[in-house]
């Protein structure tokens, strides 16, 4: 009877697979490091996203398309949609955070309270 011989990888091989976790351990570690500015950056672009998109559409009476060329540079990734009936403006960036700005007349578009 024949006996298999055990399958053992090449030392190149073991190489690049440390290497590979070495990366995933790198890549996860800078997530980490970054994800609390990153989301604070997040929030505060959809925040000033709605609040400007909110008095474009509804104190200025503006559609929501031309609303963005109100936006600083760098907003693009900001996305934004409208409630008629509350007066109210979402922006949000993927993944990462949204706000909501509702308009109320005299005292114009109010951010929702941010839950910490």
């Amino acid at each position: 009877m024949a006996t298999a011989k055990p399958i053992t990888s090449s030392p190149r091989r073991r190489i690049w697979r440390k290497l590979a976790l070495l990366a995933a351990v790198l890549i996860v570690a800078a997530l980490v490091w970054v994800w609390r500015p990153l989301n604070a950056y997040a929030l505060t672009g959809a925040s000033y996203g709605a609040r400007v998109a909110c008095s474009c559409r509804f104190v200025a009476g503006r559609g929501l398309a031309s609303c963005r060329e109100d936006f600083e540079p760098g907003m693009e990734l900001i996305r934004l949609s409208e409630d008629e009936d509350a007066h109210s403006v979402t922006a949000s960036f993927p993944l990462l955070a949204s706000q909501t700005a509702t308009f109320r007349p005299g005292e114009g578009c109010l951010l929702e309270k941010w839950v910490d």
